[in-house]
């Protein structure tokens, strides 16, 4: 599925006709921008050779973007703990809080 560029609608595929020549592509409906399926196939091969994200794994435990809250561990009595919500029941329940202590990686929850 594929977005305008100028308005953000849905194109759609149709034979797009320029002079004499005929060619398959997705046009907007609302602006009237349209795109070559070739050419939308070759930037799509150009982007995907890309690497836009790097995957780290377990090992690289140097990278915390979780929030920090001051909290006693209970396996080491560090006073320090990143935390965060997971939905682990039904909808109508309230969530589970979790933490994880930013010294021995001791994870445990709070069920508020």
């Amino acid at each position: 599925m594929q977005f305008c560029e100028k308005c953000g609608t849905k194109l759609k595929y149709k034979q797009i006709k320029i002079g004499d020549i005929s060619f398959p592509g997705l046009a907007c409906e609302k602006c009237g921008f349209y795109t070559r399926i070739d050419k939308l196939m070759a930037k799509t091969e150009e982007s995907a050779s890309r690497t836009y994200i790097k995957v780290l794994g377990d090992e690289a435990d140097e990278i915390k973007t979780l929030p920090t809250t001051t909290i006693e561990c209970p396996k080491c009595d560090n006073t320090n703990a990143y935390w965060w919500f997971l939905q682990t029941r039904s909808g109508d329940e309230p969530p589970t809080q979790f933490y994880r202590c930013t010294k021995c990686n001791y994870t445990w929850r709070f069920y508020a």
